[in-house]
């Protein structure tokens, strides 16, 4: 996939209909522990590697995504997600 300019991606974001969209970067190896969302969140990678994994439906089963993924969770989904060494910057709609 090419890569997409931030404000570019934003843009695709808002069209697959979020009202909400913003760019988050978070930095080397950066932990989220399981929590859950009252609505549906979308992540978009810009750069680097976004990890995670859904605990009340397999555990042990971690998912690794890099720029150009799109990462959907469903409202109310508990998930936990890990940023790779080198950090990582996506596009979020929620």
């Amino acid at each position: 996939m090419t890569s997409l300019s931030r404000q570019d991606a934003e843009v695709q974001v808002r069209s697959w209909g979020f009202p909400t969209v913003y760019t988050w970067t978070d930095g080397p190896n950066a932990h989220y522990p399981p929590h859950r969302h009252g609505g549906l969140t979308t992540h978009l990678i810009l750069s680097g590697e976004f990890t995670v994994c859904y605990p009340e439906d397999d555990p042990g089963k971690k998912e690794t995504f890099g720029p150009g993924a799109r990462i959907d969770v469903p409202a109310g989904k508990v998930h936990e997600v890990w940023m790779g060494k080198q950090g990582c910057t996506y596009v979020i709609g929620e």
